[in-house]
This record gives C-alpha cells, structure tokens and sequence, in this order.
C-alpha cells in the first residue's frame, strides 16, 4: 500500500505541482487548502506524511498539528514549509512536533528526497 501523503498549502500553483509529483513517484495525495480542511482530510483518513504550511487563510498551520493529535490522528510525520527563515519560526514548528522545517522556495528534487527519507 503506498504511503499517504496530505499537502496542506492555499496556492494552487504549488499544490498542483506537488499532486503531480507526489503521485507520480507512488504515493497517495490528498489536498486541503485551509485549517478546517487538513483537519477534516487528516482525521478522516490515516496520513503518513502532512507536508505543512503555515500561513493559511484560516489560521496557522501548526493548530492542524494539534488538533489531529486531539483526535487521536497525527501524522507520522510533519515537515512544515515557511518562507520565514529565522530561529522562533523554526523553534515553535519543531515544539509542534514537526521532524523538519523546510525553508522555501525548495528545488523539488530536494523536496523529494526529504520526503523519501521521512517516509523511509
């Protein structure tokens, strides 16, 4: 069974590109756009990896994180995406209990293998 993999991310340019290579490499890929979504999508089904952001339309990132452990559904694993690079970004993602922040914009390649290696 392949691993699930839910992006949480409101660009659609971005989610799109992601869908596409996800699937393609084999894993399973759900969408959600905003807070209430990666909630509703991550506790309705069993995800391996949450690819996170942290600004969302509706809030931050890092309350989907909690409210899924609430639920008694965390990920496997959350790598959080930020476009801030500075030490209380990164701080509170890995207090979330984020495995890893990644910094964008991230070559995909690399992305990839980040993710390949989380899911090992």
């Amino acid at each position: 069974m392949a691993a699930r993999i839910l992006i949480v991310e409101d660009s659609p340019l971005i989610t799109d590109a992601f869908f596409i290579l996800f699937s393609e490499a084999g894993y399973e890929v759900e969408v959600a756009a905003t807070v209430a979504e990666a909630i509703e999508r991550g506790s309705a089904n069993v995800v391996d990896l949450m690819l996170l952001d942290l600004s969302l339309p509706d809030g931050n990132g890092l309350d989907v994180i909690e409210a899924l452990r609430e639920r008694g559904a965390p990920p496997r694993a959350t790598v959080a995406m930020t476009g801030h690079d500075d030490t209380k970004t990164r701080r509170a993602c890995l207090d979330a209990g984020c495995a890893e922040v990644l910094l964008k914009p991230l070559p995909i390649g690399d992305l990839l293998r980040h993710i390949k290696r989380h899911l090992a």
